[in-house]
């Protein structure tokens, strides 16, 4: 085999290689890059698995697209749509030119092959073997060109579909946007209307209500001139003329009765005087709510009342059956609202001898009780000033003021902000008048809020102490609970 020498270079001739035409236009001035593998096998750097392929990136970034196409709004939507559309367009782009440049690269080859097949003729030896290996190179590049053309070409197609489904998909966006833009617009106008309408509603309003003011005020001070006219043709008011009368009436009544229950005690007197019947005990007091009656000795030679068993009862003014007044054990007694219209009766037991004393007749109303209790109904809560004389049966020293509270639904004593007792309506409470307690009797009660707390209140005045027990009954009647003092639910026939 001959061997080539240092000066190969020098000895060719200077036209054993042909020069390449020069209507081939490259796209870019370097020569492609390209590498050896295994078995001098040549690689394209493009086939380097950590750059991905084209087709690769076409399918991640479709991927990507149809996962966010559900979170998208619609002009989001639209928007990533056209920027796919522009991606594709940028991707057929450079499969064109990819295309161009193996284009480029078969001529280049094919000049090249040409100058080596020019070269295997004109050298011998080690150096032809050379040439011969390269000429096959040449050729194996070719052949993976030509592969990749036909992938490029695929490549090609898949990009030209995506660009076309992008396309469809910015153009039904654009559209989706359009009719929700239209629609909105309708809506604005529908509520401009809308908002229009009630405009004009209210000015209308507006004048209607001063024009109707106009007139009421109008009125209004018509009425206010004919009140007042009415009032300086009736100086000194008629009412107060009235309320006077009425006063005075009320006291006229209340003597006369004081003087007519007086002339019945007389009359029984003088009865039993002329039928020779000694009478031990009688009955004195107002037969009348808000007093007290009070069993007195007719002589000297008679049992002490504190040695005597003494039982109260209250009897219809029909004759019926009378009913034991539990816990009314004392020579004294103030009836109660539940007494009113019944006559009542005392039974005294002296030596071994019964005496029954009753009231000459039933027991009347206060005056104007009625009707000041109808005003404290219409009261959401109602307070009264009370002092604790008992507590649990035992008498309570302290004479502070403390304030009753009667609501609807509870009853509350507090001393200041301390709350004493609070308890609901309920068939554990009981509340009445005091049974005895002397003359305070008539302005006290008997509350026991359970089982484990009872009290004694003294009111302020006669009419307080009933108006209360009035107004508690009632109340813890609408819920549907029926208040009496202890034991009044039983009752004793005789």
């Amino acid at each position: 085999m001959t061997r080539a020498t240092r000066d190969f270079g020098d000895t060719m001739r200077k036209d054993a290689v042909p020069a390449v035409s020069a209507d081939v236009i490259f796209a870019s001035s370097r020569f492609p890059n390209y590498r050896l593998g295994a078995n001098n096998q040549i690689l394209d750097a493009k086939d380097d698995p950590k750059v991905m392929s084209m087709k690769e990136v076409v399918a991640r970034e479709t991927a990507m697209l149809l996962e966010q196409q559900k979170r998208l709004s619609v002009r989001d939507l639209a928007s990533k749509f056209e920027k796919g559309l522009a991606a594709a367009a940028k991707l057929s782009e450079e499969a064109r030119l990819r295309e161009a440049a193996s284009l480029e690269k078969h001529v280049l080859l094919k000049k090249l092959r040409d100058a080596l097949e020019s070269l295997k003729g004109r050298v011998v030896g080690k150096n032809k073997d050379d040439v011969e290996e390269a000429i096959a190179m040449v050729e194996a590049l070719a052949v993976q060109l030509t592969q990749r053309e036909g992938e490029l070409i695929q490549e090609k197609a898949e990009v030209k579909r995506l660009a076309n489904f992008l396309k469809q998909a910015s153009e039904d966006a654009k559209k989706l946007v359009d009719e929700e833009r239209a629609f909105a617009r309708a809506e604005i106008e529908s509520a401009r209307a809308a908002v229009q309408r009630v405009e004009e509603a209210l000015q209308e309003h507006e004048r209607m209500s001063r024009a109707s003011g106009k007139q009421d005020l109008e009125e209004l001070m018509k009425e206010v001139q004919e009140a007042r006219r009415i009032k300086m043709l009736h100086q000194p008011s008629k009412v107060m003329d009235m309320e006077h009368e009425l006063r005075a009436l009320r006291i006229q009544l209340a003597e006369k009765s004081k003087r007519s229950l007086l002339l019945q005690k007389e009359l029984a007197r003088s009865r039993r005087g002329e039928q020779n019947i000694s009478q031990s005990y009688e009955l004195n007091g107002s037969e009348t709510l808000g007093s007290y009656l009070q069993i007195n000795p007719c002589c000297d030679n008679v049992p002490v009342l504190s040695k005597c068993s003494i039982q109260w009862y209250r009897v219809s003014s029909e004759g019926g059956k009378r009913e034991l007044i539990s816990g009314a054990t004392k020579s004294v007694y103030a009836p109660e609202p539940f007494d009113v219209g019944r006559v009542v009766q005392v039974e005294i037991i002296a030596d071994g001898q019964q005496i029954t004393l009753t009231t000459s007749g039933a027991i009347d109303p206060a005056a104007g009780l009625g009707s000041y209790v109808e005003a404290l109904v219409r009261k959401h809560d109602v307070e009264f000033n009370v002092v604790v004389t008992q507590m649990n049966g035992v008498d309570h020293k302290s004479e502070s003021i403390h304030v009753l509270h009667v609501g609807k639904m509870r009853m509350k004593l507090r001393k200041g902000k301390t709350t004493v007792a609070k308890e609901y309506y309920s068939t554990l409470m009981q509340l009445c008048g005091v049974r005895g307690g002397g003359n305070a009797a008539a302005q006290a009660i008997y509350w026991q809020v359970n089982k484990g707390l009872s009290f004694v209140l003294a009111f302020e005045s006669e009419r307080e102490r009933n108006a209360a027990i009035m107004l508690v009954r009632r109340f813890a009647f609408d819920c549907n609970i029926m208040l009496t003092g202890p034991d009044d639910r039983s009752h004793l026939g005789t």
